[in-house]
């Protein structure tokens, strides 16, 4: 049994005040049934560039009109139904806050093995125009490095492993980049890596390096003309950045986009948060990058385990399912809007995601 075994969300709040009002195992079963009107799409998978096309929302394949009609889905300025639910109060009760239920995560988490995973945007740091500019405040930095000191702790994150350790600078975490194709262990200061564990630990989409790099070359070219538009090379992915072009260049973009990707038929693109992202076509995501940690760890097979997952992003849905599916641990959604979500709690800006707060031992 772990020796350590509570974690709490420090935020500007009083914790003291916090208050405790649904069943502490509620994360441990099904997800209730979501309301009846259509929700708000995690994501999109697009392989197909014809005018009308076919997306993956929830599982499901949908017909959108246009390219456009997805970008601004993926929006959270766009909503695909304003009506998800009938207000943010009733969001709350199916996805009530890590903060007000902190009491009923430390009494469900009590002498398991706690392991941490952090988005980065969005969680650790805010959301800004420029991506170069995603700088997390020291005081998170220090919370995280604490964190560090008594549990594993993972950044998963859709940015390279380089850039992410650059704004992070914590040597003593577990690295996952490229929405998890390039997976690092700790290089110094940690006593959960173990001996002779390589720094490198896992890059399922290694061929596909050289085609990473040619499409982002021709992405840059074909784009460079839209304004507003920020081509980003993370390594084993591409992320097209259009939250600074004006919405009526969204076709323009889009159309540009397809015209690389057409003769790549071994990439697919994604839809993030004001994202595009072109990646390889391999069954490999935040999700599997959490199993695939949670095996390095040597918890694969462990009944005692509880894994933290915070994130803002529909890519960050793919853990929050694998752990609904595990039957274990817990995910926590930063949004300051209602998302159809498998996270179980959330949060509303990273400046509540104070994580660490107090540890006690079990004797």
């Amino acid at each position: 049994m772990c020796p350590y075994h509570v974690v709490t969300i420090m935020t500007k709040q009083n914790l003291s005040n916090a208050k405790s009002c649904v069943n502490p195992t509620m994360f441990m079963v099904e997800k209730p049934p979501p309301p009846p009107s259509p929700p708000q799409p995690r994501g999109s998978y697009i392989n197909n560039i014809s005018r009308k096309t076919l997306v993956e929302i929830n599982g499901e394949p949908r017909i959108m009109k246009s390219w456009v009609d997805s970008m601004r889905a993926s929006s959270p300025t766009h909503h695909m139904s304003a009506n998800l639910y009938e207000d943010k109060t009733s969001w709350m009760v199916h996805h009530p806050s890590a903060v007000d239920m902190f009491e009923d995560i430390i009494s469900v988490s009590k002498g398991k093995k706690i392991v941490m995973f952090l988005d980065y945007d969005g969680t650790l740091s805010p959301i800004v125009d420029d991506p170069d500019q995603a700088f997390m405040s020291h005081d998170m930095r220090g919370t995280v490095r604490k964190l560090a000191r008594y549990f594993p702790t993972a950044i998963v994150s859709g940015r390279c492993i380089d850039k992410v350790y650059n704004f992070v600078q914590l040597a003593e975490l577990y690295y996952a980049g490229s929405h998890g194709m390039d997976i690092k262990g700790p290089s110094k200061g940690s006593k959960y890596s173990k001996k002779g564990t390589q720094a490198v630990l896992y890059q399922p989409a290694s061929k596909f390096l050289p085609m990473i790099v040619e499409v982002y070359k021709e992405l840059l070219d074909k784009t460079k003309s839209i304004e507003g538009v920020r081509v980003e090379n993370n390594k084993f992915c591409v992320s097209v950045h259009f939250r600074c072009v004006d919405e009526k260049k969204w076709g323009e973009l889009s159309q540009q986009v397809r015209l690389v990707l057409k003769e790549y038929p071994k990439l697919k693109l994604c839809q993030g948060r004001k994202v595009l992202e072109i990646r390889p076509i391999i069954k490999w995501d935040k999700g599997k990058a959490l199993q695939f940690l949670l095996q390095s760890l040597g918890y694969a097979k462990c009944n005692d385990v509880f894994p933290i997952y915070i994130g803002d992003d529909r890519t960050d849905e793919d853990a929050f399912k694998v752990l609904r599916e595990r039957r274990q641990g817990l995910g926590i959604l930063v949004s300051k809007t209602p998302k159809d979500t498998h996270a179980s709690y959330s949060l509303q800006e990273p400046s509540e995601v104070r994580i660490f707060k107090h540890l006690s031992k079990v004797h």
